[in-house]
């Protein structure tokens, strides 16, 4: 069975979807349009899927303090894209440091979801 997890993604315009599954990935305007995206994405032996989608809400695996700072991390990088202004090295680091904490806070949350379904 293939585990899907969807996180909603800040974004300027208000809110998207981003759909995960293993090393595959897609964002959408909505839930749907990002699972859809990912579908599209799956073989035919991988349709067979779970679903989970995610509150913005913090959690034992992504809190509060990461969160905030992952959103000040994202406007900042908007404003430097929109401006043109060259962004710190140090704080492109820390972005995508806790990028990849979200994504590994989503796949535990996903795992700890699917032990306690096998219960």
């Amino acid at each position: 069975m293939t585990r899907v997890v969807i996180l909603p993604v800040p974004t300027e315009e208000g809110t998207a979807y981003r759909a995960v599954a293993g090393d595959r990935w897609s964002e959408g305007a909505t839930a749907g349009a990002a699972l859809d995206a990912l579908t599209a994405q799956l073989s035919p032996d991988q349709t067979n899927t779970l679903v989970i989608l995610q509150s913005r809400r913090p959690d034992a695996f992504f809190d509060n303090a990461q969160q905030m700072r992952l959103a000040q991390l994202m406007a900042a990088w908007r404003s430097a894209q929109r401006t043109g202004v060259l962004w710190p090295e140090s704080e492109r680091a820390e972005l995508e440091a806790l990028v990849e904490a979200e994504l590994r806070a989503s796949a535990a949350r996903a795992a700890t979801l699917a032990d306690e379904l096998r219960r």
